[in-house]
């Protein structure tokens, strides 16, 4: 029996599913990198200071010089964490896959699905490079950096459940897709820019690693003005909105973008002002993630790819005819 009769067999996803499997993630993707800025600011990330055992010669965490066992706990739970992401990411290959046996045509949603698994082999590979780099400042970077396409496509994963295979046809003007495409570079130089500052200020993992040797203030002030940069790119993008018949759809994701985006700089600010406390580096990454999904949902909201086709399987054949659908051979006989 080969596989692909043995995916047909599954029940076909309901269109509550696809939906469902779909946020589930785009939440998995965004959890995993918050679950680990509370490794990070907690200094947890050498719990564990080898992979993929937590410990020399142990799996799970045991008593061990010099490694408290909260941090052990800390970093070991998180390392757990990725179990849920990769049930998540096998049940949306599998809601796709099942999709594809009865819809043909469906198979960027396919390839769509196969980028979380990938994304989890990519991500566990970085990790493991991470701790065996002592949690070296780009390290932890990179390993932070790798979540953020992986956020953006669980978006369009999610949106793929719901719409066609069309060509996609912009709902905006020409000088609305090259403000978005300036609007989405700007959004990954504010990531980038904010991976600098943790690797300069006091919670870059371990007390004893290397820092950045840059002076935290100024790379503050870029990654600030990048996201200045990326406000205003993204008010004149409303300006053109204004000039011709958007949809309403396209304003409400665009009215998305800007409460998140304030609230991430007013977070940004407070967190600076008040000298990094711990608890809000976390909610600082949570804002990143949130910035990053509601950007990927502004882009997959201004252009149509047609009607979805597979909200419902493909009818058997026996029912097809009863509802009155000729095949070719009983058409050719009329």
């Amino acid at each position: 029996m080969s596989l692909r009769s043995l995916i047909a067999r599954l029940p076909y996803p309901s269109a509550a599913v696809q939906r469902g499997v779909g946020i589930a993630a785009v939440v998995a993707q965004g959890g995993i990198g918050v679950t680990g800025s509370v490794v990070r600011v907690t200094g947890s990330g050498l719990g564990c200071p080898t992979w993929p055992q937590c410990v020399p010669g142990s799996l799970v965490p045991v008593q061990h010089p010099g490694i408290h066992a909260v941090n052990q706990w800390i970093e070991f739970s998180n390392r757990m964490l990725t179990g849920a992401v990769i049930v998540v990411a096998a049940l949306a290959v599998l809601t796709a896959w099942r999709i594809l046996v009865d819809h043909p045509s469906r198979r960027r949603l396919f390839v769509l699905a196969w980028t979380m698994p990938g994304g989890v082999v990519l991500q566990a590979v970085l990790g493991g490079i991470t701790v065996l780099a002592k949690l070296e400042w780009w390290t932890v970077a990179i390993h932070f950096l790798a979540s953020t396409p992986l956020i953006w496509l669980a978006v369009l994963l999610l949106k793929a459940f719901g719409e066609g295979d069309e060509p996609a046809r912009p709902l905006v003007a020409p000088l609305g897709r090259k403000l978005l495409v300036v609007l989405t570079v700007l959004m990954w130089a504010v990531l980038i820019a904010g991976t600098t500052v943790t690797g300069a200020g006091p919670h870059g993992g371990d007390i004893n690693t290397h820092r950045l040797d840059v002076p935290i203030e100024q790379l503050a002030q870029v990654h600030s003005g990048l996201l200045i940069a990326y406000l205003v790119v993204l008010a004149v993008f409303g300006l053109v909105l204004m000039r011709s018949a958007t949809p309403r759809g396209v304003w409400q994701r665009y009215a998305w973008v800007w409460g998140v985006a304030l609230a991430q700089g007013v977070l940004g600010t407070v967190q600076y002002a008040l000298g990094v406390p711990e608890a809000m580096v976390s909610f600082h990454v949570l804002g990143s993630a949130l910035v990053i999904v509601v950007t990927a949902t502004l882009w997959t909201g201004t252009r149509d790819r047609g009607p979805a086709v597979s909200l419902e399987p493909v009818p058997p054949a026996a029912a097809r005819a009863d509802a009155g659908e000729l095949t070719p051979r009983t058409a050719t006989r009329a």
